[in-house]
């Protein structure tokens, strides 16, 4: 592709649209990696409004890196970023609207991608398809198939990807692993991971407006143009609509997700799964669940993943949500965003933030999981810095979370999803029925029950949307063996139709 040297904005920009989803391979050409000045990795960072200003920050502070660009299509954001980061890093920070006109014209190394979910896969894929390395935001993907295409491309073009599953760079956890895994504490039993974050309602009667200035084509990019809003807040609040966001599993719950497998050692989706779960306690406009169980039926033992967006109880609804949240039983004083392995002799927890608690079966603390020495590099705790180390190195094992890693993670979020998507509503004793075969499930719906009674929740007349059991084959990664009809569907919300010219391309 010939760039341009002059020309207006408008121009430019119909240039790109016109490339539209064959835009990457124009550009591709593999193993290149031409350093910036003082040999910094010139990074370029897409969508800084919210977690953006985290990849900002990260970036524009190493020694051996610098934010060299930054796009976003809100215009009074991105001027204020570049001014800023111009004047913190003393150079000139280019600004684009369009990711396309940044990977050509944006003299950058690699990308961070920190924009809402339904962008992740394809703005990771054309950077890759451009030369540029890739740290690409969790979950890594908005639906199964397109996960897979980020992982193909990096594989053909030898990009580095890390995926944005930063527990994967926590000394506390990393160690907690191992011990684990050294068998410490015998075979694992269940992990379950917890998303106990408060969620209040996001409002009724959508209706929200388009900030002024905002390309709100470019927002929607693969996904359906929504007029007018079913939210009344465009940003932050698309994490609750199917078509942008993967609910509080695929936003926060991904983490623990992503963590729960790496102590099962699993490197495949599950086999099977099935969602049991629903928006309840009250009305809103959002659509994902705010309390839900996802079961996956690993070989090696259950993991379980469980949602939970309401307090404690009625009355925690009145007063502040986030600090009113369930405890695990197993580790009550401790918080609810974190993950609990259950082995045959003890048990560990693992929060969010990196504490880690190991007791017995009976709560009596055993050890305190302590990470080998802070000069092993391989245990840095900086996710971002770990990137740049393996943009360095082109070794994809320096990586902490390699893009496969959280495609994997990503997509088990993706597929209990789907068994949401395909279920049925039913009652309290409908659900205790189906599920009555399988003590640990029981169990664990039992609490979520007892949960939701306690926020005044009456589950004699408000339905529960109980998933079918889905059949995963973890090789093709396709749902098979369910029946024609169900895996039709099933494999269509695995991968999802896309608006042109935001296309993800189906050959890589």
């Amino acid at each position: 592709m010939k760039k341009e040297t002059s020309g207006s904005t408008t121009s430019s920009r119909r240039k790109f649209l016109k490339y539209g989803a064959g835009f990457g391979a124009a550009l591709a050409w593999p193993n290149s990696t031409v350093l910036g000045a003082n040999d910094d990795i010139r990074v370029g960072v897409i969508g800084v409004n919210g977690r953006g200003r985290h990849h900002l920050n990260a970036f524009s502070r190493m020694k051996d890196a610098r934010v060299a660009a930054i796009c976003d299509i809100a215009p009074d954001l991105l001027d204020a970023r570049t001014t800023l980061l111009s004047a913190q890093q003393k150079i000139t920070v280019k600004g684009f609207s369009d990711m396309r006109e940044m990977l050509e014209k944006g003299d950058i190394d690699a990308i961070s991608v920190a924009t809402p979910n339904h962008w992740h896969s394809l703005a990771g894929i054309w950077a890759m398809q451009a030369g540029k390395d890739a740290y690409v935001e969790k979950p890594i993907s908005h639906n199964v198939w397109e996960g897979r295409q980020v992982v193909k491309t990096a594989r053909k073009y030898n990009r580095i990807c890390q995926g944005g599953t930063q527990s994967r760079s926590m000394p506390t956890i990393r160690a907690a692993v191992d011990y684990v895994h050294a068998g410490k504490l015998g075979k694992i039993q269940f992990v379950k991971g917890m998303c106990y974050k408060g969620r209040p309602p996001i409002g009724l009667g959508g209706g929200g407006e388009i900030p002024p200035g905002l390309d709100y084509d470019l927002w929607c990019g693969p996904r359906p143009i929504e007029k007018p809003l079913k939210r009344k807040r465009l940003h932050y609040d698309w994490h609750w609509f199917y078509a942008y966001g993967n609910g509080d599993m695929g936003n926060q719950g991904i983490h623990q997700m992503d963590v729960g497998r790496w102590f099962l050692g699993e490197k495949k989706l599950s086999p099977r799964v099935m969602s049991i779960g629903g928006r309840l306690g009250y009305e809103d406009d959002g659509e994902t669940p705010n309390t839900q169980i996802v079961y996956h039926d690993y070989d090696s033992a259950p993991l379980i993943f469980e949602t939970r967006g309401l307090p404690r109880d009625k009355e925690s609804q009145e007063t502040a949500w986030g600090k009113n949240m369930n405890h695990p039983e197993e580790f009550p004083e401790l918080g609810g965003v974190a993950v609990m392995v259950q082995c045959e002799e003890g048990r560990v927890y693992c929060s969010s933030g990196g504490k880690v608690k190991v007791t017995d079966n009976k709560g009596v603390e055993m050890t305190q999981i302590k990470p080998p020495n802070d000069n092993d590099q391989a245990l840095e705790p900086d996710h971002f810095k770990n990137f740049i180390q393996a943009v360095r190195s082109r070794k994809v094992s320096d990586l902490h979370a390699d893009c496969e890693e959280t495609h994997i993670s990503s997509a088990l979020c993706h597929t209990g999803m789907i068994s949401h998507f395909m279920g049925k509503d039913a009652h309290d004793e409908e659900v205790r029925e189906k599920i009555k075969s399988d003590n640990f499930l029981a169990g664990r719906y039992a609490a979520m029950a007892e949960h939701l009674m306690a926020n005044d929740v009456n589950l004699e007349k408000d339905n529960i949307t109980l998933g079918p059991w889905l059949k995963f084959n973890p090789e093709n990664e396709q749902f098979e063996k369910n029946g024609d009809a169900i895996d039709q569907k099933a494999n269509q919300l695995a991968k999802e139709s896309y608006r042109e010219p935001y296309v993800v391309p189906e050959k890589i």
